[in-house]
């Protein structure tokens, strides 16, 4: 198996942007690589000039340019989320590249609106500044109108984001054979890496069984939503599972050893069996597993 660092077919090219000084982020991350096709033509124009002028940044890197880049853009006075660059990560396919946007506008947006809710508004002013608040209300409402629909499609966030740990229904989604795997000193990386249409086949696959087997749990509910997610994409897509930050706090021997996603698969081979003891032993081992990562975040 080629190293993640080796020009590969779904390798990203090369970034010259670098920032050594921005503190490390122990998230991972589920992203999805959209081919060009699944964008419209002034879209497809952008990118191809983004990969062209060498503006394309690693997922290595990318984490802390993008917290670059909303500070910047947020400025003391928390105006400019307009600022915010379109950037993305970026694949090289067999006839063409694979999309990761950002939609860094509408993400910080998102996210300010919903540390607003169900807080007094005292407290909602000092967090989110009403000034903020409005311009992201209506980034998020210019993203999901029906103009900006049909121009431009349905809205689809590429990325989802988990500090300290890696969602368990995001194993469903992939095969240990997927893994890519560098130990390097100071480039460290774990992923994995699959068609999409394996990741929806898995997706429902599982749910199916859960179903049958335990119900309408929240398990269940947060693969269907999995699912659901997938569902959005262009069939020619490619899923993409990192550890990102994580690979700082884990060992070279954790890294080497981890078989988060054959424990998935045995617990839901058990399930579909009828065999709760072996679902059971394969769900309490990665629970556990999980957990003393997430503690860590306590002692940081």
């Amino acid at each position: 198996m080629a190293a993640p660092e080796e020009r590969t077919r779904w390798s990203p090219p090369h970034d010259p942007w670098d920032d050594r000084a921005v503190p490390q982020l122990f998230a991972a991350y589920l992203r999805v690589y959209e081919p060009l096709s699944a964008f419209d033509r002034q879209q497809q124009q952008y990118w191809r000039r983004y990969v062209r002028d060498g503006r394309v940044v690693t997922p290595d890197d990318g984490p802390g340019r993008q917290r670059t880049s909303v500070l910047e853009a947020l400025g003391a006075g928390w105006t400019r989320l307009d600022d915010l660059p379109d950037e993305a990560y970026v694949m090289e396919g067999d006839d063409t590249l694979l999309v990761c946007p950002w939609n860094l506008r509408v993400r910080v947006a998102e996210a300010a609106l919903n540390a607003r809710d169900g807080v007094p508004a005292v407290l909602a002013d000092a967090f989110v500044p009403p000034a903020l608040a409005g311009l992201a209300q209506k980034i998020v409402s210019d993203w999901r109108s029906g103009a900006r629909v049909l121009e431009h499609g349905t809205p689809r966030q590429h990325e989802q984001i988990s500090t300290w740990s890696v969602p368990l229904r995001w194993f469903v989604l992939i095969d240990s054979e997927e893994r890519e795997i560098s130990l390097e000193p100071g480039h460290k990386v774990l992923r994995y890496r699959t068609e999409i249409s394996k990741a929806r086949r898995r997706a429902h696959r599982a749910l199916s069984v859960l179903r049958r087997s335990v119900g309408d749990v929240p398990i269940s509910e947060a693969v269907e939503e999995s699912a659901r997610w997938l569902e959005e994409f262009h069939p020619r897509s490619v899923v993409e599972l990192d550890y990102g930050g994580l690979t700082a706090i884990l060992s070279d021997n954790a890294l080497a050893e981890d078989d988060s996603p054959s424990l998935v698969a045995e617990g839901l081979q058990g399930l579909a069996k009828g065999d709760g003891d072996a679902a059971t032993r394969a769900y309490e081992e990665l629970v556990e597993r999980w957990r003393a990562i997430q503690l860590l975040e306590r002692c940081n």
